[in-house]
């Protein structure tokens, strides 16, 4: 598993408002696509500077295509990179301001300390 790749993943996507909206309306698709032309672009890099290795495993492939994001919580992904994400994607199917947040909350209320470990 790789958490690097969880946040890489969550990053990009995020600073990107098309890939933003990608991802909301297909999410698998979006994964699809970034794992094989974007997973091993290196940050920050310019010019043609790959890596060859970098892959989702099955569960990260998972949570990643069904917004699964307490999933990804537990997997180790930052839960500052994904809330950013999917307050992007989501605050706005609420009528109520922080509703997303507090259902972000809600759904991970359930994790105790410590939580996972989120050093990549």
């Amino acid at each position: 598993m790789s958490k690097y790749l969880l946040d890489k993943f969550l990053y990009t996507i995020d600073r990107d408002p098309e890939l933003v909206e990608r991802y909301r309306e297909d999410p698998a698709g979006t994964v699809r696509w970034w794992e094989a032309e974007r997973a091993n672009v290196i940050l920050n890099c310019h010019g043609g500077e790959s890596s060859t290795w970098l892959r989702f495993e099955d569960v990260e492939r998972e949570a990643l295509s069904t917004h699964d994001y307490p999933k990804l919580f537990e997997l180790g992904a930052h839960p500052f990179l994904t809330l950013t994400l999917f307050i992007a994607m989501f605050e706005r199917d609420y009528d109520e301001p922080m509703a997303f947040q507090r259902e972000y909350a809600q759904r991970l209320a359930h994790f105790s300390l410590p939580y996972p470990d989120i050093a990549t």
